[in-house]
Order: structure tokens, then sequence, then C-alpha cells
């Protein structure tokens, strides 16, 4: 498998990211231009975490937002569809939980977490709004939501300029940096077919969240959406 389709097939795109697994978080950072830290921490920053929670990090990868997140004191817990990308993460000397789970199908207890984060993984899940409310589902009461996710540029030529630029520019710095250049190819084209901030702030309203908002960092190449749980 070389890359994953638009039609997000979850098994393909599993067998996609544990075939970039080790050279991932390299990669990002070199493609992102050492950007993606920043966003990340930003996204940890809007969780406003203290010991006594319990925190998801969906979609985590090989856990290095995880283990960002548990110097909070929270506890914090690593779940992601593909086991290739986990397993990295071990190698890695991540000493995180680390948990295999279908984001539309999480294997957790009603209310288990104070707090659900997503860092650049929602568009890869086959059913936004599913996936979603299995967020929503497994947060109590009062609970926070916080996405970091590839939105759209907030100013016009820049985002003329972007959307011609990401999907030519993405595998071509890919072909230095990672073993499979053709994933690339299917996250340009996520990012570009994204919906902009305010529809996904209007899918994340409609699966069970309130008090939904966005900031937009870097002109809105990447947006955090926050959002809480009904009390």
């Amino acid at each position: 498998m070389s890359r994953a389709g638009l039609d997000k097939n979850p098994r393909e795109v599993a067998e996609m990211f544990g075939g970039v697994a080790r050279h991932y978080d390299w990669a990002n950072t070199v493609m992102c231009f050492g950007l993606d830290r920043y966003w990340r921490r930003a996204a940890h920053q809007a969780l406003r975490l203290t010991p006594q929670d319990c925190v998801l990090d969906l979609a985590a990868g090989t856990g290095i937002s995880t283990v960002e997140l548990s110097r909070s004191g929270a506890r914090c817990i690593a779940a992601d569809f593909s086991t290739g990308m986990l397993f990295r993460g071990r190698e890695l000397g991540r000493d995180v939980p680390m948990v295999g789970a279908d984001g539309m199908l999480l294997p957790f207890k009603d209310e288990s977490f104070d707090a659900v984060t997503v860092c650049f993984g929602l568009r890869n899940m086959q059913d936004t709004a599913a996936a979603l409310s299995e967020m929503a589902r497994v947060t109590r009461p009062g609970g926070r939501l916080v996405i970091c996710e590839f939105s759209t540029p907030v100013w016009r030529p820049f985002r003329t300029v972007y959307r011609n630029y990401v999907p030519r520019a993405l595998p071509v710095l890919a072909k230095g940096v990672s073993s499979n250049p053709e994933a690339y190819v299917y996250l340009a084209e996520s990012i570009r077919s994204w919906p902009d901030q305010r529809s996904l702030a209007d899918t994340i309203a409609r699966s069970g969240w309130s008090r939904v908002g966005w900031r937009n960092l870097t002109n809105g190449i990447v947006t955090l959406h926050r959002a809480t749980k009904p009390a």
C-alpha cells in the first residue's frame, strides 16, 4: 500500500501511516518548517489541563503529542488506528499508555475523559461527524474538545498561492524525507479537500458539542477548534 484514497478507507489509511511511521515525525517537522511544534503547543495550551484530568489524545500517531501533554501532570492516553505508528512510538521510548483504536468506534466507556484532543488526524477519519460524536460519548459533561487541523487561509491572495503550493510541494519535499512520498499525495489532497473553519464548526456543533469556537494560526493554514460537552 503506497497511499490511501480520499474515500479514507480505514484499513488503507492505517496501512499507509504504518508505512511512513519510521520517519513520520521528522518528515512533518521538515515539511512544516518546524511550525508543527508551535501548532501542537497552541493546542495543548488550549486544553487547560490540570493534574486531575484524564485526556484522550486521538490519532496520536507515535505519541509525540501525548508525551508533551503528559508534562502537565494529567493522565494522557494515546490512541491511533495505525498500530505501526504506535509501535514506532514504543521504539522511540515514548512511555505513555497506547491503545489501538478506530476514532469512529472508540474502545472506551461513556464519559471516560475530561478532555479529548486530535492534532492533524480528524481529516483522516472516514466519517467526521461519527468520529466527533464518539468523542462526545467518551467525554464527561463539561469536558473539553480541542482539534488542531489544517484549514483555509483567511487572506485571499495567500489562500490562492497556498492551495496551489500544497498539492505540488508536499510530494516533492517528501521525496527527500519520507520512505513513501506517494503517501504525501494523499495528505496534500486531504488538506485541499478539507472544509473551512465555519463548516467544520457547524459539524462539531451538530455532533454533541456546544460553545464551539475557533482560532486561526499562521493565517489560517492551521485552525484550533474548541468545544465543550453540554453539562
